[in-house]
């Protein structure tokens, strides 16, 4: 045999051994990775001869998430992966967020009579109109006989409790005269009862009858951070039902103040400013963290700015939800008093002693007293002009109002209140009552 035929034979035997071993090699990785052997498993299965192709200690990559995995991170507001076992917060996709709560987003459709002779728009602002928003609504030309009861607007609302009990924004059921649809998610219609309108806050409840639904989970609106990322879910134009838009938290503690029907004008105090788009017919639904949990209470949008939208936080909004579960109504704690906030430019500009602090004066009408007659405030003989500092030792600012701090109180609790009056300091001790 010659030499040339000598060198082809023992190159082939040569890269028939390398490929064989090459070939159980890759099968034996696809097989053992995810058990962990896969160094080993490549050392002992290859002839002695060629187990020094493969390492001892062969590193092994560690997987990564897969999509809509829930992945650890700490307890602190927005979870930045320092926090581990029992105390970690898990935060989920946006898939699997809007898994998770959409079940518990239903439409609202208001339907009314209308008059044969009526004319002008049918559909009710669903916005605030102190923001501008203004939206072209069909008007009813032609006269009908009789009147019929049309649908004239809709909104958003959420089941906070299994047995048919559901939150939205007061001027979404604020009429009275209308007649309100539920329309869960699954796709069912309910007849619902408006049970109560919070007289604080945009805040109202409707009950169906239904049992086992599927609820929200509230979570803390006070641990949200600026720059957090939320989610609002809602039924958009009163027509595209569970409608989800995406943002962060663009601000906190706003004091926004607000005109609409069924609400006149209203404050709402300490709002969430989010950037994920509001759209009419959103009022009412939920304003959601990456953890699933309801934080805020869609209520506004501002057409002056881009995707400037409101929130009603959660947690002022929980002891209007216990009062319902508890005695059926709302219950709210009150003062009795007229006031603005203090800030350094009104203290500057009206030559006030302190530039902090809640100012008890009259409102433009003569009606609009600075002290309401037999209120808890003038039972604790607070006048006009004094100076409410501080409420339990906390001072009031704008980002500590007065309203914000007697929210967090019940009825026949018993406040002690540093007062500036007629330039002496003072304290008052004055005990709430309910706001009827």
């Amino acid at each position: 045999m010659s030499e040339f035929r000598k060198t082809i034979i023992i190159s082939v035997a040569i890269s028939l051994v390398v490929g064989g071993a090459s070939g159980l090699a890759g099968g034996i990785v696809v097989t053992q990775i995810a058990a962990g052997n896969l160094g080993q498993s490549l050392r002992t299965s290859l002839p002695s001869s060629l187990q020094w192709i493969v390492p001892r200690n062969f590193p092994l990559p560690q997987p990564s998430p897969t999509r809509g995995e829930g992945v650890k991170v700490d307890s602190s507001p927005l979870g930045r992966g320092e926090g581990e076992g029992k105390n970690a917060i898990v935060e989920l996709s946006t898939e699997e967020v809007v898994r998770r709560v959409s079940p518990a987003v239903v439409s609202i459709v208001i339907s009314k009579e209308i008059s044969a002779r009526s004319t002008g728009p049918i559909f009710p602002e669903d916005l605030f109109r102190e923001f501008g928003f203004e939206i072209e609504m069909p008007e009813q030309q032609q006269p009908q006989s009789p009147p019929q009861r049309r649908q004239v607007g809709g909104g958003t609302g959420f089941i906070i409790a299994s047995d048919g009990l559901i939150a939205t924004n007061k001027h979404v059921i604020f009429d009275d005269q209308a007649s309100y649809t539920v329309v869960t998610a699954d796709g069912k219609r309910y007849e619902a009862k408006v049970l109560a309108r919070d007289p604080f806050i945009d805040l109202g409840f409707l009950k169906i009858e239904a049992k086992n639904l599927p609820t929200a989970k509230l979570g803390n609106s006070d641990k949200l951070q600026i720059g957090e990322t939320v989610i609002a879910i809602g039924n958009a134009l009163s027509e595209f039902s569970n409608t989800i838009t995406k943002g962060v938290v663009s601000g906190i503690k706003r004091r926004v103040t607000a005109g609409g029907p069924g609400i006149g004008s209203e404050v709402i105090e300490e709002a969430i400013q989010t950037d994920a788009a509001i759209n009419p017919g959103n009022s009412g639904g939920p304003l959601v963290n990456l953890r699933g949990e309801v934080v805020g209470i869609n209520t506004a949008v501002s057409s002056a700015g881009q995707n400037v939208g409101f929130a009603i936080p959660i947690n002022p909004a929980k002891l209007a939800i216990e009062s319902i579960r508890s005695v059926g109504r709302i219950v709210r704690p009150w003062l009795g008093v007229r006031y603005i906030i203090i800030n350094p430019e009104l203290a500057q500009e009206n030559k006030l002693p302190v530039d902090y602090g809640a100012l008890i004066v009259r409102g433009d009408r003569r009606t609009d007293l600075a002290v309401v007659p037999g209120s808890p405030a003038d039972k604790a003989s607070l006048r006009e002009n004094d100076i409410i500092l501080e409420i339990d030792k906390v001072k009031i600012t704008e980002e500590t109002s007065l309203a914000s701090q007697i929210q967090k109180h019940k009825v026949g609790d018993t406040l002690v209140l540093k007062v500036l009056s007629q330039g002496k300091e003072k304290e008052i001790k004055v005990v709430l009552e309910e706001l009827k």
